[in-house]
């Protein structure tokens, strides 16, 4: 029924199925999350260093 295995489980199912295996793909999606992270984390602190300095003023 629309199954490409003839059993409906995933112990039918070997090898890898991600389609970038064995490529460059997994790390570049990798560096590109962790780029991502640094990005928000240095923004967020930036953001709540300015409010900081905001109520020291006081």
């Amino acid at each position: 029924m629309l199954f490409p295995y003839e059993e409906a489980s995933w112990s039918a199912v070997d090898g890898a199925m991600f389609m970038g295996w064995g490529t460059s793909l997994p790390g570049l999606t990798t560096a590109i999350a962790m780029a991502i992270c640094v990005v928000v984390l240095v923004i967020g602190q930036r953001s709540e260093t300015a409010k900081a300095k905001a109520f020291d003023k006081l």
